[in-house]
């Protein structure tokens, strides 16, 4: 199976002049079938070389664009989310931790190795043989759905990244780089991998066709969420919730992939979330010239952002174990306010902590990434240090995880490691080896 032969076609790029291939009217119901955001490249196996070697180049599989009929620029899109789930007969996903030098991750410094867990969907809990002795209920959602960008916007986007990225390794380079390690800044367009919906995939189109290749060497990758709404992560986005997202393009162009069982706030391994395929059961009205209503903040009109409406539905949890970051790095030097380093060292404390349990820190890690724990700025004023938190709900475990007289607590005093819970996540097959990004069903030496 090749997602790029799924009628109808698919795209990995924004683009204003990728072609809708769908319309729909204001208020009308309907029905959107996703595959996983890599488009099948990750297997329900033991196995996590197919991560370590994943092709990031095609990613995100969007399904759409689809057009509102009567959306234009200015307006805004108000997209209702009534119903979700997996495909039946495809009722499993995975989450997993890529290598440092192929996507590499929030902590690939500490973790930089590829690791992957399966986990088995069964209607609204799911476990995994890769993390034994926990369960605990998803809250399906897109982890990305957007509207196209116009041509203006398209440039922004793709100027201040080339920015960002041109500052590696100089004294314009920002300090957060010191502390964190994912490489590169920013994926800037690559005709390589690309999927243009009706204009054709790589494979067939790249250096045939002036349109394909200049739509694909200007095309943005869905990797951050922007303008447009886009790769957000928002884990509550599921049903009842209503989007509301700026059109900057005639019908909006609305899109969307990258679907989650259950994820943790920030997906932080990265590949982080239990990535599925999925439906979505949507209804689209059109607010006209509803932008208005949007802040704009920056230099430009376009510098807008989306505002999201949660449903009603989640997980109930009532018990639960926080942990604490500050913004001092693991060398022992201070920083300012850092929020996002704050954050980092709240899940290496948890990981650290619960690793005492029974658990290797890698099995934390993704576990982190996807169960339904909170994260918070709770202090960003008081200098020097931001402080963050993750609360992590205690009934997804089998065991007491809190901090107690006892068995974990004398094997520590003596040095001795907790008896492992079981089955660890999957590794890869030869560590020593780098990465090589390869899809199988792609004959790179004579396409893309």
């Amino acid at each position: 199976w090749k997602p790029w032969e799924q009628p109808p076609p698919m795209h990995n790029r924004w683009h204003p002049e990728i072609p809708a291939v769908a319309t729909v009217e204001p208020g009308q119901v309907f029905r959107v079938e996703t595959v996983d955001w890599t488009g099948g490249q990750i297997k329900n196996d033991d196995s996590a070389d197919d991560v370590k070697n994943v092709d990031l180049t095609q990613v995100h599989y969007l399904s759409g664009p689809i057009a509102v009929s009567t959306a234009e620029p200015g307006d805004l899109l108000r997209v209702e989310l009534l119903n979700l789930g997996a495909l039946p007969g495809d009722e499993w996903g995975f989450c997993g931790s890529f290598h440092k030098d192929n996507g590499g991750g929030f902590l690939c410094d500490h973790y930089p190795q590829a690791t992957k867990a399966c986990w088995d969907l069964e209607g609204i809990n799911c476990s995994s043989r890769h993390i034994p002795g926990v369960k605990f209920a998803g809250l399906i959602h897109p982890g990305l759905i957007g509207t196209a960008p116009s041509a203006e916007l398209l440039a922004m986007w793709n100027e201040r990244e080339a920015a960002l990225v041109a500052e590696e390794g100089t004294p314009a380079e920002k300090t957060l780089c010191s502390v964190l390690a994912t490489r590169p800044l920013a994926t800037l367009p690559n005709p390589k991998g690309a999927m243009l919906g009706k204009f054709g995939h790589c494979t067939v189109m790249a250096g045939k066709d002036e349109t394909w290749d200049r739509i694909a060497s200007e095309g943005a990758r869905t990797v951050p969420g922007r303008e447009n709404g886009g790769n957000c992560d928002i884990k509550n986005l599921s049903r009842g919730s209503i989007l509301y997202l700026p059109v900057f393009v005639s019908g909006a162009n609305l899109s969307m992939g990258d679907m989650h069982f259950s994820q943790g706030d920030g997906e932080v391994s990265f590949c982080g979330a239990i990535e599925m395929s999925g439906f979505l059961e949507l209804k689209c009205t059109v607010i006209k010239g509803g932008m208005k209503l949007l802040p704009a903040v920056g230099p430009s009109p376009l510098c807008v952002n989306p505002i999201f409406e949660l449903g009603p539905l989640e997980p109930r949890y009532s018990e639960w174990l926080v942990f604490e970051g500050i913004s001092v790095d693991e060398k022992g030097r201070q920083h300012y306010l850092d929020a996002t380093l704050a954050y980092k060292r709240a899940v290496l404390n948890a990981i650290k902590y619960l690793a005492n349990f029974g658990y290797t820190e890698e099995q934390v890690y993704l576990l982190l990434s996807c169960c339904p724990c909170e994260g918070r700025i709770s202090g960003i004023v008081d200098v020097p240090n931001a402080v963050a938190t993750l609360a992590i709900p205690m009934a997804i475990f089998d065991r007491d995880v809190r901090p107690k007289a006892g068995s974990v607590l004398e094997a520590l005093a003596q040095g001795i490691s907790v008896t492992k819970v079981g089955r660890d996540v999957a590794h890869e097959s030869e560590s020593e080896v780098p990465p090589a990004p390869f899809d199988p069903r792609i004959d790179y030496d004579h396409a893309c």
